[in-house]
């Protein structure tokens, strides 16, 4: 058995082949562009050669390359990059030697895997995300006006409203303020149609899914305050829970886990570690802010973190941890949320 090594660009790749003593066989960069060619190349080693292992680093675009070689290859591993802090704290760092590197722990089966979503979780995160960039747009957009208006102070609290746009089109402003209004209002009305457009796509995506994935919004959405955005965010950025063996797991998946520091025996928490999803995080934290203004037993312990810390957002976000917490509990126990005892199920 031969190992391989990948180090992914997106010109180019550099390529390692080692044998089970780790000695180097040869070494290839070959370009992105030209598929057939890597496709040949690994074609034409096997033939010569015989089988091989792959390993390839989890970055932004690998999936293309990874269906191109899977066919070929005896197993193919999927490497965490954060977890393989080997090469990104290497003083001596190139293309040739991360390859190397990749290649050599193969050959010792100590790759840290990641997890590689399905292509219809692939999809789920694009739709979901897209959303999102959308509503950002829209929010801009609205930030920008206020700020227009705020500047000659007329600004109003109700200004998106059917009254507020009809206030907004007789309000005296100068010419370049009336274009740059006049703009963004178009842009507003552009943005609200493929707004609605996505929540269709999302709707339509939703019910050509599964019974289980079915079932599993219905349980993120019997929690207070979780409707269809939140609980699409959570299932496409988790992916299949079931490889969480615990809730503390998920947590940490979310970078909601605080950092901790310890030295002489003394623990100190830290700020939270935000490595994971962000917009999983902002989800789960707004998804937390509605949590506390519905339900009367959430909003105490809110008030309480927040009386011990003295800082609302830090509150804030203790509870949007245990409300992931929670919805691991329901997706592992497959029980709707039934009220404040689910925690224990949780911890």
């Amino acid at each position: 058995m031969f190992y391989v090594g990948v180090d992914l660009h997106k010109k180019t790749i550099s390529v390692c082949l080692v044998d089970r003593e780790r000695n180097v066989l040869e070494r290839k960069r070959l370009f992105c562009a030209e598929p057939e060619r890597i496709k040949e190349f690994f074609v034409m080693w096997r033939l010569q050669h015989g089988p091989f292992e792959l390993t390839v680093e989890a970055t932004a675009s690998y999936e293309w390359f990874l269906e191109l070689v899977e066919p070929l290859a005896e197993r193919v591993v999927l490497a965490h990059p954060g977890k393989l802090r080997v090469i990104a704290e290497s003083t001596r760092k190139s293309d040739k030697l991360d390859a190397q590197v990749l290649a050599e722990f193969l050959a010792l089966d100590m790759i840290p895997e990641a997890y590689r979503p399905t292509p219809r979780q692939r999809e789920h995160r694009v739709l979901v995300r897209h959303r999102q960039r959308i509503q950002k747009q829209i929010t801009a957009a609205k930030n920008t006006i206020r700020r227009i208006l705020s500047n000659s102070n007329q600004d109003l609290g109700s200004l998106f409203t059917k009254a507020g746009r009809e206030y907004l089109r007789t309000v005296e402003l100068s010419r370049a303020d009336r274009f740059a209004v006049d703009q963004l209002c178009d842009q507003l009305q552009l943005l609200a149609v493929q707004l609605k457009q996505a929540d269709q796509e999302l709707a339509a995506f939703a019910a050509e899914g599964s019974d289980r994935e079915t079932e599993d919004r219905q349980l993120l959405q019997s929690i207070p305050g979780v409707g269809t955005v939140t609980s699409d965010v959570v299932l496409a950025e988790l992916g299949d829970t079931r490889r969480f063996p615990c809730a503390k797991k998920v947590i940490a998946y979310s970078g909601l886990a605080p950092g901790q520091r310890e030295s002489a025996g003394k623990r100190r928490d830290l700020h939270i570690e935000k490595t994971g999803p962000r917009l999983l995080r902002w989800s789960l934290v707004e998804a937390a802010w509605r949590l506390v203004h519905r339900d009367p037993y959430w909003k105490s312990v809110f008030e309480r973190i927040a009386r011990h810390t003295g800082r609302k957002k830090k509150a804030i976000v203790a509870i949007a941890r245990r409300l992931l917490g929670l919805m691991y509990a329901l997706l592992k126990s497959r029980q709707a949320y039934r009220g404040p005892w689910e925690l224990t199920e949780a911890a």
